[in-house]
């Protein structure tokens, strides 16, 4: 796998959205995007409607964003992140909940790009818990090209998965991005499947996640970049709103693949049938 030419500067965001309150929301991460200075910023699971299942369930019209065939969103609710997009040359990732033409809900990360075109670019496909009463997983994955930088597009529950993250890998991904939403008490978790997902396919991972919040949906922050080696090159605490600022070194990527072969070296399959060893 070719590494990229040159370095990519990304941000990881935690910070506590206002459930329902779209408008606001965008406006926040608007103002996150501008801090940042990064040429990708991504920003936590569901974080337009904020993840509050109580309204997701009670106002889907309100909190859910259209896209269109072509999975193009066009809400003016946005704009302001549109702006910070343009205004930075930015890439933000963000999520949110997206009613599709054929009737789906999705839990879906939005790309903004620098134009200021705003798209459903994946949709979750491993749905946690009471989720699945609320959406549809998502049919296939997705990796984001920018600049020279293939990253995978994952959410949450879907890096809990090591098959997920080497589908990204698989593709030829150089990075795996994962908004999220870990609930107060999952630490443990949190700061484990993110750094086995690097380690496991020597790719830098962006967790983004929400943070604060009432019980029983309190978040716990924790966003970090990973290195290669799944390493964490810069980790936000477990309370309040922080912007981690990383730079992806293609140099670093190559020179931990060269050293860690698990890609090219991984078997085709595991064999003829496991033998079954009886004491």
């Amino acid at each position: 796998m070719t590494a990229p030419a040159h370095p990519l500067t990304v941000a990881a965001v935690q910070a506590e959205p206002v459930p329902g309150d779209v408008a606001g929301n965008v406006a926040l991460a608007a103002r996150l995007v501008g801090q940042a200075g990064a040429r990708v910023v991504v920003l936590p699971e569901l974080f337009l409607p904020a993840y509050h299942p109580p309204t997701l369930a009670a106002d889907p019209a309100g909190t859910d964003v259209a896209a269109d065939e072509d999975g193009r969103v066009d809400d003016p609710r946005l704009d302001p992140l549109r702006r910070a997009a343009r205004d930075g040359g930015t890439t933000v990732v963000v999520g949110a909940a997206v009613r599709h033409p054929d009737g789906r809900r999705t839990i879906s990360s939005l790309v903004v790009d620098p134009a200021g075109t705003v798209r459903a670019a994946y949709d979750k496909q491993q749905l946690w818990s009471g989720e699945r009463e609320l959406f549809e997983p998502g049919r296939r994955g997705a990796t984001l090209l920018i600049d020279d930088w293939r990253l995978g597009l994952g959410i949450c529950y879907d890096g809990c998965f090591p098959e997920h993250g080497r589908a990204a890998a698989d593709d030829g991904a150089h990075g795996y991005l994962c908004p999220s939403g870990y609930l107060a008490g999952s630490e443990h978790r949190r700061d484990i499947y993110y750094a086995a997902r690097a380690l496991d396919n020597t790719m830098y991972v962006v967790f983004a996640n929400a943070v604060d919040g009432a019980d029983p949906w309190r978040f716990n922050g924790g966003a970090a970049v990973y290195d290669p080696e799944g390493r964490p090159l810069v980790r936000g605490a477990d309370t309040g709103t922080e912007v981690l600022v990383a730079t992806l070194d293609p140099a670093a990527l190559a020179a931990t693949r060269a050293a860690h072969t698990m890609l090219a070296d991984r078997l085709p399959d595991q064999g003829l049938p496991r033998t079954a060893i009886i004491d």
